[in-house]
């Protein structure tokens, strides 16, 4: 061992760990602002949530800190038992956990809420590239994707049966992680883009009507490819599999779903107008983010803010407090900031020698990427509420600390990579 590397801060990124602490530091300053108590004005008074966020991210510096000094051969041989006491942890909630808002989610501890479910994203992604690592030398395979798949189906089955639907569906963005690793193609991706687009047009439109324009689609496709036989085929299975799709849309969609999803995604399609019901949420941040204009009415001086019209402000709407009071500029900062930090994560991500490292390096971005978009979106009212957090800003200690972990042991891994070129033997 070099010199170099007998100092702790040799190879790690300090670039992403302050774009972390800015974000963490920007959200414990908005949940200050979106819960403010006058009778506890102090930012780390304890009989606050924001007081109680003070401590979630000194603790979480602590834990970064730990992270950063274990070797870091240790998450990779740790992946199977961290995923391990996940699983059992899911099963315990379904058991022992604490219902809030419909959610059976969360474990008691004391006055703290253990939420399994946001530390089940960090093993899954650490059991998947673990995995996916073990066969890094062979040519990706259907076998090899269809158990990795089930690692991820397993947690997402047990989160479900809470039912959290939004913490659910992150798990589906680790489809990222198989994309670069070469397991599905552009074309997947783009079959699962066509999916979404055809369910949202089977419920604004009537089913005839969709099916009707799936196949001109489909005659245009083996128009233009010369009107080749194989042209014609592909056309004929793509119709088909679209109208079968198409007319299941009905069923999943009144019998899956619950009658509170569907009515949220009813008020984002403007099927209906329900400002007072479901539509309340994204009708007051909108306003909460409009009135902010240009420059925002200032720190803890947004009405919509002080007066509470916005529910789980300092949570899954914690960026309407940040568009209220510093404007579009202080919410286009805050958005720079974050793609800074993905964008950063990529370059992490690709530059490392280890199979390992990469596909958990896609993983965190799959995640943090999905909660970002979806949280933001949701404020903005372009997707349905599905009421997940947004990373490093939104009050919780669960979220900070699983979120915190999840980046930290990538920054680990990246710090050490030159160390780290056979990760299969451990």
């Amino acid at each position: 061992m070099n010199q170099q590397r007998k100092f702790f801060g040799a190879g790690i990124d300090w670039l992403t760990i302050f774009l972390w602490l800015t974000l963490c530091v920007i959200g414990w300053f908005n949940i200050h602002a979106a819960v403010y108590d006058p009778e506890h004005p102090s930012l780390i008074s304890i009989d606050t949530n924001y007081g109680k966020q003070f401590i979630f991210i000194i603790s979480a510096i602590i834990l970064a800190a730990v992270i950063l000094i274990i070797d870091s051969r240790f998450y990779s041989s740790a992946a199977p038992i961290l995923y391990g006491i996940t699983i059992l942890l899911l099963i315990a909630v379904l058991v022992i956990g604490k219902n809030v808002g419909g959610n059976q989610a969360w474990i008691p501890l004391g006055s703290f809420r253990l939420q399994p479910s946001e530390f089940a994203k960090l093993a899954s992604c650490l059991i998947l590239a673990k995995y996916l690592n073990t066969h890094s030398n062979r040519n990706p395979n259907f076998q090899t994707l269809i158990i990795g798949s089930l690692l991820l189906l397993l947690p997402v089955g047990l989160i479900m049966l809470q039912p959290d639907t939004g913490s659910a569906l992150a798990f589906f963005a680790l489809i990222f992680v198989f994309y670069r690793e070469g397991y599905v193609s552009g074309t997947f991706l783009l079959i699962g883009a066509s999916a979404i687009a055809l369910f949202i047009l089977s419920l604004l439109f009537p089913q005839w009507t969709v099916i009707l324009g799936v196949a001109v689609l489909c005659a245009l496709i083996v128009y233009f490819t010369r009107k080749s036989r194989r042209a014609i085929i592909t056309g004929v299975m793509l119709f088909s599999a679209a109208t079968i799709f198409i007319l299941g849309v009905d069923f999943v969609y009144n019998q899956v779903l619950q009658s509170h999803q569907r009515n949220r995604i009813e008020v984002l399609l403007g099927k209906i107008d329900d400002p007072r019901g479901e539509g309340y949420n994204v009708n007051q941040s909108l306003i909460a983010i409009g009135s902010g204009q240009l420059l925002g009415k200032g720190y803890l001086q947004g009405t919509q803010t002080k007066y509470n019209f916005v529910p789980e402000q300092s949570t899954d709407f914690i960026f309407c407090t940040i568009g209220e009071e510093w404007g579009f500029v202080g919410s286009a900062s805050m958005v720079l900031i974050y793609i800074g930090l993905l964008l950063r994560l990529i370059h992490i991500a690709e530059r490392q020698r280890s199979h390992f490292a990469r596909i958990y390096g896609y993983g965190v971005v799959s995640i943090l990427f999905f909660h970002f978009f979806i949280n933001i979106g949701m404020t903005l009212g372009i997707v349905p509420v599905i009421g997940i957090p947004l990373p490093f800003i939104s009050y919780g200690g669960s979220s900070l600390w699983s979120f915190t972990i999840l980046l930290f042991i990538l920054i680990k891994l990246d710090a050490n990579r030159k160390g780290l070129l056979n990760m299969q033997s451990f």
